[in-house]
């Protein structure tokens, strides 16, 4: 604090109160504002904004403030309806408070009151006429230092004035006509120097908006006449204190109505019978990424970054920039020298001459930078758009600023925990078998169940499977503030927060396997006092429960969650009772569900015998491991090999019974085969069975879809030539209008394989199995279409499709037969030799 600051001795020119109208986030606006301030030194600073937050302006000096942050306004009752004013360092409003606050000047907010603003969002909501509806959940910012002329229309026409203004000079793009018309003059002037009178571009640009609203009036923009009207009552209101000695801080668009003149009483009348509801304020982090455009801000701009290092570089902004981003690219391992900086800044002021600009702007720089820096490439030009053109940059606020008690300790266990919040997204590796690895595990598992997604569990960079190691990635959203100002209502820590939200979803699930689910989510959030409640639940909704579906669909949750007993210290001795208790209830009710399904709930009851297949196994694992259990294990079930037994079983029924649709049938077969049940000749007999001249053919391609479906079903065909040997005999001996029928589902079987199965598959039915492999047909011979050599009567029945899909025309004379190659072979068109080949792979 500098005291109150003093008139300029030659701060001439009119009389208060001065209305400096910006644009939200434009960095030449910032700039003017503070030459403007510097030279009137006003008693008072206005600014569009919310008067309840007028008690959190000291905090602006605090050391702990960067920016950028906002000002966040939710309802106490309903912490969801919450509202953003977000401030960069390079907006007028922000330059404004810093200058009220360095030279001992009061700033004061003087728009609708938040009270106000959230009230009328609410859906119930008395709105008159000229009321805007409620905007959707990407629009929470849109109140407050935004520029009415940046909000998305809700209905009729609405005026964007930046882009009138633009069309107007003649410019197609309103970015680019505000940085040659406004950016780059103010910047010639040099940084933080005023021009000769510091006032002039905002008489410019009140005279500009003035002429547009005679042409448009309000805009479309409805509401503003309520906000203008709480304004102009707050302006008279700091004149009665402090005289014409005022500044007031605004968007361009409201300057005109400000001067308008008129009554107290017509400004009350419109601002009487507006809703209420009770507020709360405080300042949050906020980030360049969400004040761009892009990001669903309503007044959001194109560039942060590049508006950043405009209002940040005191001279020569393009060479500054083009370091910026070389550096990132030499970070990025790309090869970028001093030279290629050179070349990149001539590059981007000769553009800038050409096209008759001021200055290089951020398109010549862009157009710079992909010629020189980037050869062309889009590839590293959009990491530079990215990181430096949006950027990452997250904003901080002191530990005084208001806070909920949940936010208050989230942040103790940040710091302690040393998990810093980053808007940059990046990769956690944890070891959970360390102390502190396990605290972040279960601090991110916890917020999770709050709703607070400010990591989501990712796979391993290492490719580990194993239950010691997490991956997280971690990212930091502002709306995360509200996320946990909802979860406040939970408790005043995280871990009570979490216990009291998974006791309530416990009790009102509606599934089983959400339960299931939850149960596995206190396990690994750490939640001991929750999870018996969940447990009860538990048990008495899978005691009621005699849905196979619901049950097959809960089994797997629960039986992962064993596998943390171990690694977390949890003792799941009750869980693993339940557990077995439920895959009895599976082994006992699957066959009768998996009886005359059609198609869709054929395919629905796989996926649960896949679910059930894998938490079987797990499960006898658990079980087997736990000490002191003999082979009656828990409860009074058998050990593994009982359990694992009762499910083979299972599936030979399954694999046995004809009512079953054919896709059940063949995984029960190949699950049976993959766990060494099944013999290789009894898997050839029933697959023989399956594919045999009786079996309908979508009934057969279902089979094989079940029996050879999944990225690993291809591998068993290499391997097993006898299996493919069957396929391929079904396959030639299939019709050609059952075929068409068929096919989809094959290609859908078959596409899940990767390229080199596939080419592997196509060689070994070009070549056929060995005789000794080769199933013997009636005859005694092979299989048709097997043989040592290549079989020209089949090939050549492609030739003719192949030779039109190349252009090369009808064949003539014997060139065509199996025989007539040698000549073909001499000149560079392929032989039709050759195209039996191809045809063959």
């Amino acid at each position: 604090m500098t005291g109150r600051a003093q008139p300029a001795p030659e701060s001439g020119g009119p009389p208060g109160p001065w209305l400096l109208g910006v644009r939200h986030h434009g960095p030449g606006s910032a700039k003017a504002v503070r030459s403007a301030l510097e030279a009137r030194a006003p008693a008072v600073v206005l600014i569009e904004g919310p008067p309840e937050a007028d008690a959190l302006v000291p905090l602006v000096a605090d050391e702990g403030m960067t920016p950028p942050v906002a000002l966040l306004a939710h309802v106490v009752d309903e912490p969801g309806r919450s509202v953003f004013w977000p401030f960069a360092e390079f907006s007028p409003e922000w330059v404004a408070l810093r200058w009220a606050q360095e030279h001992g000047v009061p700033a004061r907010f003087i728009d609708l009151p938040a009270t106000h603003t959230l009230a009328l969002r609410a859906p119930d909501a008395r709105q008159g006429a000229d009321d805007d509806p409620a905007p959707g959940p990407e629009t929470e910012a849109q109140p407050g230092p935004e520029a009415p002329e940046q909000q998305a229309a809700t209905d009729g026409f609405r005026v964007d004035p930046l882009a009138v203004l633009a069309e107007t000079a003649g410019y197609d793009d309103p970015e680019r006509w505000w940085e040659d018309v406004v950016e780059h003059r103010t910047g010639a002037a040099g940084h933080g120097t005023a021009a000769a009178d510091p006032l002039a571009p905002f008489a410019a640009l009140d005279e500009a908006m003035g002429a547009l609203r005679e042409a448009y009036g309000d805009g479309g923009h409805e509401r503003d006449a309520v906000r203008e009207a709480y304004m102009r009552l707050q302006i008279r209101s700091a004149r009665k204190e402090f005289g014409d000695d005022i500044a007031v801080v605004c968007g361009a668009w409201h300057v005109p109505a400000l001067r308008t003149r008129s009554t107290v009483t017509a400004d009350r009348a419109l601002l009487k019978g507006l809703p209420k509801a009770r507020t709360e304020l405080t300042w949050v982090p906020w980030t360049h990424r969400r004040l761009a455009r892009a990001g669903g801000y309503g007044a959001g701009i194109e560039s942060p970054g590049w508006y950043a290092h405009l209002f940040a570089a005191r001279d020569r902004p393009v060479e500054r920039w083009m370091t910026k981003v070389a550096g990132l690219l030499r970070d990025e391992d790309r090869a970028v020298s001093s030279a290629h900086v050179i070349e990149a800044v001539r590059l981007a002021e000769t553009l800038a001459v050409l096209r008759g600009r001021p200055l290089a702007g951020l398109t010549e720089t862009m157009d710079a930078i992909r010629a020189v820096l980037c050869e062309g490439s889009d590839v590293p030009l959009a990491l530079v758009r990215d990181r430096l053109v949006v950027g990452d940059v997250l904003g901080e606020v002191p530990e005084s600023a208001p806070a909920v008690p949940l936010q208050r300790d989230l942040t103790r266990l940040q710091r302690r925990l040393r998990l810093k919040p980053e808007a940059l997204e990046r990769e956690l590796e944890l070891d959970l078998r360390k102390e502190t690895d396990a605290a972040r595990s279960r601090l991110l598992h916890r917020l999770r169940l709050l709703g607070i997604g400010w990591g989501e569990p990712s796979r391993s960079a290492r490719g580990s499977t194993g239950t010691f190691r997490e991956s997280w990635r971690l990212r930091w959203e502002p709306e995360l503030s509200v996320r946990v100002a909802e979860a406040g209502v939970w408790g005043t820590t995280v871990e009570g927060a979490a216990t009291a939200r998974a006791e309530s979803d416990a009790v009102g699930a509606q599934a089983l396997a959400e339960v299931t689910a939850l149960a596995e989510h206190c396990l690994l959030a750490g939640l001991s006092e929750a999870l018996p409640i969940v447990m009860r639940v538990l048990t008495d909704r899978a005691a009621l429960d005699a849905d196979v579906g619901h049950l097959a669909q809960a089994l797997p949750a629960l039986v992962r969650s064993l596998r943390y007993g171990d690694v977390r210290s949890t003792d799941t001795a009750a869980l693993a009772e339940v557990a077995a208790g439920l895959a009895e209830r599976v082994f006992v009710g699957l066959p009768p569900a998996c009886v005359s399904l059609d198609a869709d709930g054929a395919a629905e009851m796989r996926t649960h015998v896949d679910a059930v297949h894998t938490a079987v196994a797990l499960l006898g694992q658990e079980t087997s491991a736990r000490p002191g259990q003999g082979p009656s294990g828990p409860a009074g079930t058998s050990d593994s090999r009982g359990i694992r037994g009762r499910w083979h079983r299972v599936l030979r029924k399954l694999s046995a019974r004809d009512t079953v649709p054919g896709v059940i049938r063949g995984r029960a077969v190949r699950m049976l085969l993959d766990e060494g049940v099944l013999a290789e000749d009894e898997t050839a007999r029933l697959m023989g069975l399956a594919l045999s001249p009786g079996t309908p053919p979508a009934d057969a391609a279902a089979w094989i879809e079940g029996f050879v479906g999944g990225g690993t079903g291809g591998m068993l065909l290499v391997h097993d030539e006898r299996l493919l040997s069957l396929v391929d005999a079904w396959l030639t001996g299939v019709s050609a209008d059952a075929f068409t029928d068929v096919l989809p589902l094959l290609r859908r079987t078959f596409s899940e394989y990767e390229s080199g199965v596939r080419r592997t598959l196509g060689e070994l039915v070009r070549r056929g199995p060995s005789d000794a492999q080769a199933p013997s047909a009636a005859g005694g011979g092979g299989l048709p279409g097997f043989a040592a050599d290549l079989d020209p009567v089949r090939a050549d029945s492609v030739l003719p499709v192949l030779r039109a899909l190349l252009g090369l025309g009808a064949p003539d004379g014997p060139a065509c037969t199996a025989t007539a190659t040698a000549g073909a072979a001499a000149t560079s068109v392929p032989s039709d030799h050759d195209l039996r080949q191809e045809a063959a792979v």
